[in-house]
């Protein structure tokens, strides 16, 4: 069976509806017209979507007090929910970074899920945030917990959480705009030829292995995607890499990795769990079977995260270090090198 959360994107997705102002409209408020349109969908969210220019009017932003007129093109863009209606409260403890009354940096740690799905209804993110907000004086009017975007499961690192439907709908557009900054860290098989590059390519599933996302040619079967990557440091049969992020499709960075023919280390499911470089003798075989225990999962690390406060308009920037096996694994690489270096001469 297939676990559906682990195909989520790592940027929210959206419904998009467009429409245009017919003739003989009178003029009205544009909040006040959206809310009669959109009886399903709170007057609170419609104005926040247009302080952040998610619903424009003729492809500009407008403030809620904009009048409609005949032919105005309406371009209307609202985050979908992830996260089922009803999550169970779990007393999980949170690593949080850094909080205050609009939102939550949380380092997340490598093996917990974000959200819940089945086979994952317990011990997620969500329901650490669940018991966590409960006990605040602030109430999230929506269904999502705060979540504007998710890592992988075996990802470990930075996530941004939002406090008030305000933030949520502020942070969710700027992912929307692409104007969040995230990089990783990857340790990586081999060493790309190029020490610094980007790989693009159309990320969508894998019609022969739906348990696998890949790489489309035609953009209509994927969603573009754009990865720019940095080596920080070589091991030759290894590399560690810093992945920074334009978009956040589903697996992107694996996926993108793979295609580039520099798998994550201990990937399983992007083939990265077996020897890309490297001899095929006993001794260097035993020494990769130790580094795949040493961390029995991909090599993948959400290190730094940027945006813009949604009240403050501040600049906002955290970064925390890899998880300590993350960390002795690199070294444990650099040290062969050392070795091996020692060896030959």
């Amino acid at each position: 069976m297939i676990d559906e959360q682990e195909f989520l994107q790592e940027e929210p997705e959206f419904d998009r509806k467009e429409f245009t102002i017919t003739d003989g409209q009178t003029p009205l408020r544009l909040d006040l017209f959206l809310s009669e349109k959109l009886a399903q969908v709170s007057r609170n969210k419609i104005q926040n979507s247009i302080i952040a220019e998610l619903i424009t009017v003729n492809g500009r932003p407008v403030k809620s007090n904009y009048k409609i007129r005949p032919k105005d093109q309406i371009e209307i863009v609202f985050p979908k929910s992830t996260v089922p209606d009803h999550v169970i409260p779990q007393d999980i403890p949170l690593d949080i970074i850094y909080e205050d009354d609009d939102l939550m940096v949380i380092n997340k740690p490598a093996g917990m899920v974000v959200h819940p799905a089945p086979g994952n209804y317990e011990g997620t993110l969500a329901n650490a945030l669940a018991y966590y907000l409960k006990k605040g004086t602030q109430k999230l009017d929506n269904e999502r917990l705060g979540l504007v975007h998710r890592i992988d499961k075996e990802t470990s690192g930075l996530l941004l959480v939002a406090k008030s439907d305000l933030a949520a709908t502020h942070l969710s557009s700027q992912f929307y705009h692409h104007t969040i900054q995230r990089e990783y860290w990857a340790l990586v098989w081999g060493t790309p030829a190029e020490n610094s590059g980007t790989i693009t390519g159309n990320v969508g599933r894998d019609p022969k292995n739906r348990q696998r996302m890949t790489i489309f040619e035609d953009p209509e079967m994927g969603k573009h995607a754009v990865t720019h990557y940095e080596i920080i440091e070589s091991f030759y049969y290894t590399s560690l890499l810093k992945c920074k992020l334009e978009t956040g499709r589903t697996h992107q960075i694996r996926i993108h990795m793979k295609h580039f023919r520099h798998p994550l280390f201990n990937d399983e499911r992007y083939d990265g769990d077996r020897i890309h470089k490297g001899t095929i003798f006993t001794k260097y075989k035993q020494f990769v079977q130790n580094c795949f225990k040493m961390l029995p999962r991909f090599a993948l690390h959400a290190r730094s995260l940027g945006f813009i406060h949604p009240t403050t308009n501040k600049k906002m920037f955290f970064e925390v270090d890899p998880p300590n096996d993350f960390l002795e694994l690199v070294d444990k690489w650099r040290k062969y090198m050392e070795t091996k270096k020692e060896e030959d001469n």
